[in-house]
């Protein structure tokens, strides 16, 4: 069974941190693409970044710049480092995995405000 949990989220300042985590259990993680997505009430999901199995990343351009994603495959684990924050940014978090097949995560909530 092939599970996602994310974690890391939660209320944050403008301008501020978070880091999210996502670990995976049940795929042979160092072969998936993994990737955050985010979802804002009344907008459809949308790609954040990705990272492939060979480290190559890729940004949306509203994130270049103040995002980072990586990857631990020592630990089936990848991550978003979040900075400079702001309220758009508010949305709940998806971590995906993509190989032969896609696997989604639960979620996690992110809230950027004052």
């Amino acid at each position: 069974q092939v599970t996602l949990v994310e974690s890391g989220g939660g209320l944050v300042q403008p301008g501020g941190s978070l880091r999210l985590s996502c670990a995976a259990s049940g795929i042979t993680f160092r072969l998936y693409t993994m990737g955050w997505y985010r979802q804002a009430p009344g907008k459809q999901r949308e790609l954040v970044a990705t990272i492939t199995s060979g480290d190559m990343t890729n940004y949306a351009d509203f994130v270049k710049g103040r995002f980072t994603i990586s990857r631990d495959n020592t630990k089936n684990t990848v991550y978003v480092q979040m900075n400079s924050l702001k309220p758009d940014d508010t949305a709940v978090y998806y971590c995906n995995a993509r190989y032969f097949a896609q696997h989604w995560g639960q979620g996690t909530q992110v809230t950027v405000s004052s």
